[in-house]
């Protein structure tokens, strides 16, 4: 079959491969859109924090794991980013299958650091805020809670529509 010819894949649409592939990068686009806005909130904030007075409070355990979170922040940043450098680095050299697979995994990264950068700033303010052992539950809970809907749910849902 051509590429231009139409076929029904698994999403039951009858559209070319080139079509798929240009829908699927869209779709990963408006994803790693969203991703960024909550990697900016939490890095935003995170940049705010040394300009506080309180921080200078902050004991060595605190300031660790709040540079921590600026690394993760900005390593997830980086990610976020990286499918437009790829882009623009295979742009009209018919990779658009290489782009979409590699743009899924890099968006698959940068969730995992959203989750890492969400438990490391729960756990910073509860830290601060309450003390130690609530910095630590707070974290471990949220840590769970994410694992729970960013990876246990999708991957139930995925064996469910499997089975069907």
């Amino acid at each position: 079959m051509s590429d231009v010819e139409d076929f029904t894949g698994k999403t039951g649409r009858k559209e070319t491969r080139e079509e798929q592939l240009d829908r699927n990068w869209a779709e990963l686009l408006q994803e790693l859109r969203v991703l960024q806005t909550g990697v900016q909130i939490l890095a935003g904030f995170l940049l705010t924090l040394p300009f506080q007075q309180r921080f200078e409070s902050l004991d060595g355990f605190q300031v660790a794991l709040y540079l921590v979170n600026v690394v993760i922040a900005s390593l997830t940043t980086a990610l976020i980013l990286l499918p437009v450098s790829v882009h623009r680095r295979l742009f009209r050299q018919r990779l658009k299958a290489t782009l979409v697979s590699s743009a899924d995994t890099i968006t698959k990264l940068a969730l995992a650091g959203i989750g890492m950068l969400s438990v490391g700033t729960a756990s910073l303010v509860f830290d601060v805020t309450l003390g130690r052992t609530a910095g630590l539950t707070a974290g471990g809970v949220l840590l769970a809670v994410l694992v729970i809907l960013l990876v246990y749910v999708p991957v139930r849902l995925n064996r469910q529509a499997a089975g069907d």
